[in-house]
């Protein structure tokens, strides 16, 4: 190993250097601010917790992306923390213990055994919010709509939101009796989009000459808001579970549509990401030049069960190291240059910053000056009274 090999960071680990460590520290404020006027208490989890609770009731993706490690206290295998999601949802259900709905938001790191295939990162910041307690759509629309917002706070324009519900095949499996391989092999088809292999499994897999087209249509319904009516054709003999998700997913078009009218909608009934985890309605936001979704959530009702309470849930996560992409800008030149010495200079700086000045004051012997520092005032002595005249 070379000297220069030292500094190297593992694969998938970056840090964050100026500007870009204050745009995200801006962000965060601003985001958590938003949720405050929202209703959502912050709540900060842990970094680690023993894998037993970690991954209660999480699916193996999950646990493939959590890095273990042995508590020396104890000799119980640990984890470090991969998605906040599930801990928020422990907190809610077996710390918190309160009745009706709770609303809890966070931002914290997380750390994740490989990097992300197409985001390239292992340490994300992971910013988000989870409401607790309530089934209805109107959780789900709040939820939604809180995503957008967050969005727009973070600057970003020209917002794509895709939507499904996982409930819809769900149901269509429990009626026609797919089990083991045979699910498998169907949600592998769906997952890949392949018309021809979704034709092989229905063929092989379900009698039913009905519940076979409908799985069929799952591969095709996806596209525009005009998608709702076609399944609304095609779903027509379908259980009754089926019918609710459409009726919900109608009103949350038409929620979003009043909340956020420049925002293009997409659906898409075969999407099933999150299968093992996602109970109901599932979305993710996509803005141009990022080819994965900025903001992703939906519902996932069971998680709480693990912990000994049951409990709806729905919500959503981001990325801030990737919002803070959007709007990326130089910092503002915004500071008030000092020199080293003078007299009465440690009271004319000590005012400036408790009225909220920035104030960078020189070194002895320091070759650089307000330039570099960012500031657009200098302090000079004028008639006995230090003056911040502009650069």
């Amino acid at each position: 190993m070379t000297i220069a090999d030292r500094w190297l960071l593992p694969d998938g680990m970056d840090e964050v250097l100026p500007p870009q460590a204050s745009r995200m520290e801006e962000l965060r404020r601003g985001l958590l601010d938003l949720y405050h006027r929202w209703g959502y208490d912050q709540v900060m989890p842990p970094i680690a917790e023993f894998l037993d609770s970690l991954l209660t009731g999480t699916g193996s993706d999950l646990a493939l992306q959590t890095v273990k490690l042995t508590d020396q206290l104890t000799g119980r295998m640990m984890g470090i923390s991969a998605d906040v999601t599930p801990q928020v949802a422990r907190m809610d259900a077996h710390s918190l213990k309160r009745q009706g709905p709770v609303r809890l938001c966070y931002c914290t790191n997380v750390l994740r055994a490989t990097p992300d295939q197409h985001q390239c990162g292992r340490s994300p910041v992971q910013v988000g919010v989870e409401l607790f307690g309530h089934a209805g759509r109107e959780a789900d629309l709040e939820i939604l709509n809180l995503a957008l917002a967050s969005l727009s706070a973070a600057g970003a324009r020209e917002i794509h939101l895709a939507l499904g519900h996982i409930g819809i095949y769900r149901s269509l499996v429990e009626a026609s009796g797919l089990e083991g391989d045979a699910e498998r092999a169907m949600f592998a088809a769906l997952e890949r989009k392949s018309p021809g292999e979704l034709a092989a499994q229905v063929e092989a897999s379900v009698g039913d000459p009905g519940l076979a087209e409908m799985f069929m249509a799952l591969g095709r319904l996806h596209g525009g808001v005009e998608v709702l009516d076609e399944a609304q054709e095609a779903f027509a003999e379908a259980p009754a579970a089926v019918t609710a998700a459409l009726e919900q997913l109608r009103a949350l078009l038409s929620g979003v549509q009043a909340a956020h009218p420049g925002v293009s909608l997409y659906l898409d009934l075969g999407e099933l990401r999150g299968y093992a985890y996602h109970t109901g309605m599932l979305f993710a936001a996509y803005v141009p030049g990022y080819g994965q979704p900025l903001a992703k959530g939906g519902r996932y009702d069971d998680t709480g069960r693990a912990f000994g309470r049951a409990r709806p849930a729905t919500g959503f996560s981001m990325d801030l190291k990737q919002l803070a992409t959007l709007s990326p800008a130089e910092p503002p030149r915004d500071g008030i240059w000092a020199p080293a010495e003078g007299e009465g200079l440690v009271d004319a700086v000590m005012a400036l910053r408790a009225r909220g000045e920035r104030v960078v004051q020189a070194l002895p012997g320091q070759r650089t000056g307000p330039t570099e520092h960012r500031c657009d005032r200098q302090l000079v002595l004028d008639d006995g009274h230090w003056q911040a005249v502009t650069l």
